[in-house]
């Protein structure tokens, strides 16, 4: 049989030969006779052997190309699957190792056979053509193995099975016969054919395994696999973990996900979600798992914490230590550039060289010494000793940073003021006091972005100087200590090694300072992890603090068996549900909670509550009652467990259920406290998430909490009802509203037990009373559950079952109303008397509607915006109906389109000297360095041509000249280092300064009309993020990109003057690399900001759960915040995954451009053989370009989205501002207008802007010096928009205002508003001095001050203060009441001494008695003045002179309030008696 096959291919060799021949090529030559010679034996021809190592890759190319060009694998797979992703079979990522190994073999069999051949008279195919054809069935073996394996067809390995002995066996054929004929080990050819030997061998055990394990052929039962269950579930899309090594190492995955964004944004749809293995919950409990076990290995031994390091290591060690393994060998692989560079130009000098590398900075070091001897380590030295100079420069940042954010806080925080009261500092004129004050907090902080700024320069000069400095200390020495002149190849090889050792050394001083931070995180979270956890009560529903425990045992939280069809939610509740049904047992029927000799503290060990023995009787109303901090609140949570237990027991007695069922706990949950704490807490969602809180929702139930609560009038005004969202990412809402959200959530639960934590301290008595009435006594009574009540509400204790009456930490008294009234009767009268008081002060408040006041703040913060949006949204899907195509390619046209605009507007915004000074001292800068290299290139030439020549004085005076220009060109190559640096740093802060206090301006000068439409956080987000993108991110990005450009086009440049054939290369390299960059910017914005997005709700949900924890455990509901934490970090991940994935793909791709013009740049210059010192120059910078053209991309992708910033502060300011110009000039004012305060209204018409309705049309009147006017009307008549057009804060399109003969719209505007005074409806008072408030100007004197104080009657009471008049004033007022925050409004307007007043509905949010007071002083302090006031109860202005009222912008009547009063069916009658 085999003598069959040998003839066989001896009789297709002589024919493939006489083919050849007719060719005129011979696959043995045609030079020598005896080549097809067989008589010694078939196997002692050479050409045979080779032609026999031929057989196996045409075996397979015949076998495999019907098999893929059909394509019968496609249809296998039934599971709908990723079908490119599917791994199957065993060995896989060492048969793609194995196979590059075989193709890189391959190449260089290839290369051996054509040097080869080049040595013979006459082709010999043979020598090259089975290496070709080998190389060919490898690229095919591994194509069809990636087929096979995804279309889970594993019986047509087989072919590869047959393939791979089939080359064993000849390539170990052509081994033996190499020993034979004695060729020694140390030739080319006989190590190529020996590593292939061993190749095919492990190959074929590979495809052996594949038999074994998989059993697809020689057994009976075939292993049947499943596809992993990620691969199942078609949500999952990163897929990094499942691809074959290719797409691993290439990101060739990423390819669809890059090219889809050109076409539409990416969501977090099309991201998908997390692979199993790399959720949080399983990481959590790897790292919770390995934890336990060092705590055990340290239980026995107390002075030992366990090792947080060490429980990473465990749980993570392995994926970390490959990594690093990678990383380490990339590095190594890194000094190849500097060592290939030596090899090539002394390829030139005819000389050799040889270096082993080891370590990266160590073995830099060596290496340069090894090129350059002693003088290398004067150059190694001065990157050493300059590295501490970074590391403090490092420190001088963070500091300087830290000092930044503290300034820009405070100003954020007058930023926030300013806004928040613009109308009144309008009003008031007032707004370049508040503006100036924010620019002296601004320069504070640019005092501190100077130091920033200053120390990146720094930072960044140093980075850029240090090789040079090293290069110069280096080759100057060499040249003054070494007799040899200084090589091309030395010189070029030294200055890569520079730049390779410079980035480590720059990195050293950032990578020890986060290590530091690190080092200390890990300590800090050690001791939050040892430190104690609030007792067990699991005996209350389930200590959820043990809930994990059971993971570990629990099979769903292997990697590969978590059931990803149900919500995590249910896998936590599952694992916990155990837990949950250890109950205590019962104490007695009537009592619910039971405290005995109970001693609790906060975790100082002294005892905040002392010898407790209460209890609280089952299904009725227990209050608890108490002076201000004598515990009522603490109480409440020493029995949910809050606190901890010195000494005694809280007894939870079980209700009626013992042992209950997962769908019974799950539909009322019996071993909860509905708890409402005293501070009011919401989650950033919904009305109605707030208030189910997670429980089923119930229409009927839902209605009758929202009704109890007084909620749905609140729910009306919002734009979305109940699906508003809320909380600190949502709608502000008043303290009030939030409480009342809070109770209806504790009233909404299906608990049995309620504790309610002084519900009423933030509502008015109408609500407190409905609350009590409908909330309390109605709907918790009815349903029979158990009530702890806090309060200080003495008037509803004769609603009380049971009274608990506390006193210093300790219980007084306990016992029903009557108990006390008889046992305690000094208690009692002392109860009496302060319910006395309070009936009093009700009495006074009864008026003071604060729920309206509420409502009203909503309606107007909600209504304007809300139509405004509405109006847009409109607008906007009108035009996408219109435009939907043209739309499209114009959006995906901007996408794609870099913001060149908004870069020259940033550019420009930073002046156009430093402008020009950046760009100058950046291509001067670039240039130097251009000519420090080619001088070098001069030099070392020179030096060698000078080598052979025998002047000694001739070469010593051009080694001098050579260094003298070496060294000035390095000297202005470091100066200019500086100075770009510094110019760079200095033109974004000047940009940032110019754009800051623009937008300030424009906003503080913009139409009131502005602030009413665009929500307040929006602006606040220019001031904030927008401007700390501006000031600390975009001048070290433009930086960083104009660096990494001009480098890579100075290296193009160098390379072309060097071998210009490489301009040729250069077209498709410059085409693949617009593409790539193309690609990726669209994809890295979306991404980046779908990182940002998804960060913002992880730390919000992470605060809010931290702030309202007491709440959560006294639901019981840690299971879910967790689930949802988990949900939110997983989200974050994905998002970062992608983005981090995005990165490494481009950096894969721009590293083989780089590799392609390194390769193109060598071999042009070994083609051309010019001179060896611009070939080493040319191979120079073709090293640097792979890195900086990753960095350009990079950059550029990171400043299109950083421009974002600088657009939308641009569009601002675009925006009209008010004209405060007028026709006549301040000087042309008398100082004392107006004296007499007489107003003329002529046919007055008045609209909020142009392309809006009249709000006021045509209306007279004329009020005379010193008249007391009331002006009423219902909402929306016109009466506030008369009272703003007084100031000029609406368009008077028509018409005219005169005040004591003058017409207001010709005066400036600061004049016309610094000389009227008004009150509004809303306090407003800033934070700083009342002296402050009261004269921002600082114009009157102290005793004029207190005599406004004294007016308002509010003189005692500051004087009661520390400081009086310098007494601090909180944040809006918040340290005083709503009715003292209305009477220093009042103050304010008498300290400035205007003869007109106008009152915009200033009763409207204060009490009675603030009324009384308030009209008093109109009657009295203001006599003499016109005073104007829009009425919100008519009651207010029956003693006007003058009353007139309106309706839809109209006035309808006009005379004394007597003369309107009797005309009986008037409006202003109807008003009054509506009022009444």
């Amino acid at each position: 049989m085999a003598a069959v096959v040998l003839l066989a291919v001896s009789g297709m060799l002589r024919l493939v030969a006489d083919l050849l021949e007719a060719m005129r090529l011979a696959f043995c030559g045609n030079d020598n006779a005896s080549a097809y010679n067989i008589t010694a034996g078939v196997l002692r021809n050479v050409c045979f052997v080779d032609a026999l190592n031929l057989v196996p890759h045409v075996f397979l190319l015949f076998i495999t190309f019907p098999i893929l060009f059909i394509g019968w694998g496609s249809q296998s797979s039934k599971v709908q699957i990723h079908h490119n992703t599917w791994l199957h079979f065993p060995g896989h990522n060492l048969r793609w190792i194995l196979t590059f190994t075989l193709l890189f073999v391959h190449v260089c069999e290839i290369a051996e056979g054509i040097v080869s051949d080049t040595q013979m008279k006459s082709r010999h195919l043979h020598l090259f053509l089975p290496a070709i054809m080998g190389f060919v069935a490898a690229t095919v073996s591994i194509v069809y193995y990636h087929n096979i394996e995804t279309s889970n067809f594993p019986k047509l390995l087989l072919a590869l099975f047959l393939y791979w002995i089939m080359a064993f066996v000849t390539k170990t054929i052509k081994l033996v016969r190499y020993c034979q004929d004695g060729v020694p080990f140390s030739q080319l050819r006989f190590c190529i054919t020996g590593i292939m030997v061993i190749l095919y061998g492990l190959l074929m055990a590979v495809e052996i395994n594949v038999i074994r394990v998989r059993r697809y052929v020689f057994f009976m039962n075939p292993q049947k696999v499943k596809p992993p269950e990620d691969l199942q579930d078609l949500g999952v899309r990163f897929l990094q973990p499942f691809v074959n090594l290719l797409s691993k190492a290439t990101y060739w995955w990423m390819n669809t996900l890059i090219i889809s964004a050109h076409k539409k944004p990416v969501d977090l749809k099309a991201i998908g979600k997390l692979p199993i293995a790399m959720r949080a919950l399983t990481n959590y409990v790897c790292l919770k798992e390995a934890y336990e076990e060092q705590k055990k290995k340290v239980a026995d031994q107390p002075n030992r914490s366990p090792s947080i390091w060490l429980a990473m290591y465990s749980a993570f060690g392995r994926p970390i230590l490959l990594s690093s393994t990678f990383r380490y060998l990339a590095d190594l692989l890194g000094f190849a550039g500097p060592l290939c560079i030596s090899g090539i130009v002394q390829g030139f000098q005819n000389t050799t060289h040889n270096t082993n590398t080891t370590e990266k900075i160590i073995m830099g070091v060596i290496l340069l010494y090894n090129l350059l001897g002693v003088s290398a380590l004067v150059g190694a030295a001065v990157i050493v000793l300059l590295a501490p100079i970074q590391y403090f420069i490092a420190t001088k940042l963070a500091e300087a940073q830290k000092s930044t954010l503290d300034y820009s806080t405070e100003r954020l925080k007058k930023t926030n003021e300013i806004l928040k009261g613009i109308k009144l500092l309008k009003l008031y004129a007032w707004e370049h006091i508040f503006c100036k004050s924010v620019e002296e907090t601004r320069m504070k902080e640019l005092t501190s972005l100077k130091t920033f700024a200053l120390h990146t320069s720094l930072s960044i000069f140093m980075n850029a100087a240090i090789p040079i400095a090293a290069v110069l200390a280096t080759f100057v020495t060499y040249a003054y200590t070494n007799d040899k002149p200084l090589q091309p190849a030395q010189a070029f090889a030294s200055l890569s090694l520079f730049h390779i050792l410079v980035t480590p050394l720059f990195l050293l001083s950032t990578v020890v300072r986060f290590a530091v931070k690190a080092i200390i995180s890990v300590q800090k979270l050690n001791e939050f992890l040892l430190s104690d956890e609030i007792g067990d009560d699991s005996w209350r529903g389930g200590d959820n603090s043990v809930a994990y425990e059971s993971c570990k045992k629990h099979t769903g939280l292997h990697t590969k068996a978590i059931n990803r069809r149900q919500p995590l939610r249910y896998q936590l509740e599952n694992y916990e549900q155990s837990s949950r049904r250890q109950t205590r047992p019962v104490e007695t029927d009537d009592i619910a909670i039971k405290v005995t000799n109970g001693y609790f503290s906060w975790g100082s060990g002294l005892a905040t509550l002392s010898n407790i023995n209460i209890r609280i009787p089952t299904g009725q109303m227990t209050m608890i009652v108490g002076q201000v901090g004598c515990g009522k609140s603490s109480l409440l949570l020493a029995i949910l467990g809050e606190m901890q237990t010195l000494e005694g027991k809280v007894h939870w007695s079980n209700v009626n259920e013992t042992e209950p069922s997962f769908e019974a706990s799950r539909s009322k949950n019996r071993y909860s406290v509905a708890y409402a704490a005293q501070k009011p807490w919401l989650l950033n969602a919904t009305v109605e998430e707030n208030i189910i809180f997670g429980s089923p929702f119930n229409k009927q139930r839902y209605k009758a909490v929202t009704d109890a609560c007084s909620l749905q009038p609140d729910i009306d005004l919002l734009p979305f009802g109940d699906q508003t969202e809320i909380g600190e990412r949502g709608i502000n809402l008043s303290g009030g509203q939030r409480q009342r959200i809070c109770v209806a959530r504790a009233l909404y639960q299906n608990t049995n037990i309620v504790f309610l934590d002084d519900p009423f301290s933030a509502l008015d008595i109408h609500l407190s009373d409905h609350l009590m009435q409908e909330g309390i006594l109605k709907f918790l009574q009815e349903d029979k559950r158990t009530l702890v009540l806090v309060t200080h509400k003495l008037q509803y204790l004769p609603h009380a079952d049971w009274i608990i009456a506390m006193k210093d930490g300790m219980v007084l008294r306990e016992g029903t109303l009557k108990d006390i009234q008889n046992n305690d009767v000094e208690l009692y009268e002392h109860w009496k008397t302060l319910m006395n008081r309070q009936d009093q002060e009700l009495e006074k408040d009864m008026e003071a509607d604060q729920t309206t006041l509420e409502r009203k703040t909503l309606r107007r913060a909600m209504y304007p915006r809300e139509s405004k949006a509405q109006l847009e949204d409109e607008d906007e899907e009108e035009e996408e109906e219109e435009d939907e195509d043209d739309n499209m390619s114009t959006v995906l046209r901007l996408r794609t389109k870099m913001p060149w605009k908004t870069c020259w507007r940033y550019l420009t915004s930073g002046g156009f000297f430093l402008l020009f000074l950046m760009i100058f001292s950046k291509l001067l800068k670039h240039s130097v360095i251009v000519a420090i290299d080619y001088w070098l290139a001069t030099w070392t030439s020179m030096d060698n041509v000078n080598e052979f020549r025998n002047a000694d004085d001739v070469q010593s005076a051009e080694k001098t000249y050579h260094v003298a220009v070496f060294s000035i060109l390095s000297g202005a190559g470091i100066v200019l280092c500086l100075i770009t640096s510094l110019t760079v740093e200095w033109m974004g802060l000047t940009a940032a300064k110019n754009l800051h206090h623009n937008l300030l301006n424009k906003i503080i000068l913009g139409p009131i009309r502005f602030f009413d439409m665009t929500p307040l956080g929006l602006i606040l987000n220019r001031f904030s993020a927008d401007t700390n993108i501006i000031d600390q991110h975009i001048p070290p990005t433009l930086e960083s990109l104009t660096r990494s450009t001009l480098l890579c086009l100075s290296a193009i440049g160098m390379i072309s003057y060097a071998t210009p054939w490489f301009l040729v290369a250069l077209v498709p390299l410059g085409i693949a690399f617009y593409f790539i960059q193309k690609y990726f910017r669209v994809a890295s914005k979306d991404l980046q900001e779908l990182d940002d997005s998804t960060q913002l709700p992880l730390l919000c949900h992470f605060s809010e759960t931290a702030e309202g924890l007491t709440t959560i455990r006294a639901f019981r509901h840690e299971s879910r915040f967790k689930q949802r934490m988990l949900e939110l970090t997983d989200t974050n991940n994905i998002a970062y995954l992608f983005l981090s994935a995005a990165n490494r793909w481009l950096e894969v791709r721009t590293d083989y451009l780089g590799a392609c013009i390194v390769l193109t740049a060598a071999i042009t210059s070994i083609t051309e053989g010019p001179n060896s010192g611009f070939v080493g120059l040319g191979l120079l910078y073709a090293l640097t370009i792979t890195n900086y053209l990753n960095w350009v991309v990079r950059n550029l992708a990171d400043l299109e989205v950083q421009m974002g910033a600088v657009k939308k502060v641009h569009s601002f300011l675009n925006m009209e501002s008010e004209n405060y110009d007028g026709y006549l000039d301040a000087s042309q004012v008398p100082k004392d207008w107006p004296q007499e305060g007489e107003i003329k209204i002529e046919n007055l018409c008045v609209r909020y802007e142009n392309n809006l309705k009249p709000v006021l049309k045509h209306v007279k009147a004329y009020i005379k010096p010193g008249q007391k006017v009331g002006i009423c009307g219902r909402t929306g008549s016109g009466k506030s928009s008369l009272s703003l057009a007084f100031f000029r804060m609406v368009d008077i399109f028509d018409g005219r205002i005169v005040i004591d003969g003058i017409d207001i719209s010709k005066l400036p505007l600061h004049t016309l508003r610094s000389r009227l005074s008004i009150i509004l409806q809303d306090p407003i008072l800033f934070s700083g001095s009342i002296r402050f408030n009261l004269d921002p100007e600082c114009k009157c004197t102290d005793d004029r001050l207190w005599e406004a104080l004294e007016i308002a009657q509010l003189k005692n009471m500051v004087k009661s203060l520390p400081g009086g008049l310098d007494a601090m004033v909180t944040e809006g007022g918040e340290n005083f009441s709503v009715g003292q925050r209305q009477l220093f409004c009042l103050a304010r307007a008498f300290v400035r001494k205007s003869s007109i007043l106008i009152m915009d509905e200033a009763t409207a949010s204060i009490d009675m008695a603030t009324e009384n007071i308030l009209q008093k002083v109109v009657m009295t302090a203001f006599a003499d003045r016109t005073v104007v006031t829009i009425a919100h109860r008519v009651h207010t202005i029956l003693t006007a002179d003058l009353v007139i009222v309106m309706k839809r912008g109209n006035i309808l009547e006009y005379d004394t309030p007597e003369n309107l009063l009797s005309q009986e069916d008037g409006i202003f009658a109807s008003f009054v008696r509506a009022d009444m």
